[in-house]
């Protein structure tokens, strides 16, 4: 969402103050997670080479710093296959989420014209 619109819905941040989200505004937040976690994911990538270069640059020389490096690459990749598997649930709610609102409105298509059937019958 942008800002001029968190700011105009006050308080709450939410333009119903007790009730579900609209599909909008949860696609908003579930875009916004997405972005958020896809730049975590990048950060972390280039964490594990700067950890990788470090650990091959102490290679036999110093040990301990190359094996705590090693550990530290191998942790930051632990964070990194946990924000994939966040990311393709969020992404999965997403599409789930998009694909209920398309069949939604085409189900609201289809009574309009079921309506305007039903008129022009009855002025048959």
């Amino acid at each position: 969402m942008s800002k001029l619109t968190k700011l105009f819905k006050g308080p709450g941040g939410s333009s119903r103050s007790r009730g579900a989200p609209t599909p909008q505004e949860a696609l908003g937040r579930l875009r916004e997670t997405e972005e958020m976690l896809t730049k975590k994911q990048e950060y972390l990538e280039k964490k594990i080479e700067q950890e990788l270069a470090t650990a091959r640059k102490h290679g036999t020389k110093n040990k301990r710093a190359a094996l705590q490096a090693l550990k530290r690459k191998k942790r930051l990749e632990k964070q990194l296959v946990q924000i994939d598997g966040t990311l393709s649930t969020i992404e999965f709610q997403r599409e789930a989420l998009e694909n209920s609102h398309t069949n939604t409105e085409v189900l609201k298509n289809m009574g309009y014209a079921a309506k305007a059937m039903k008129a022009a019958h009855a002025n048959m």
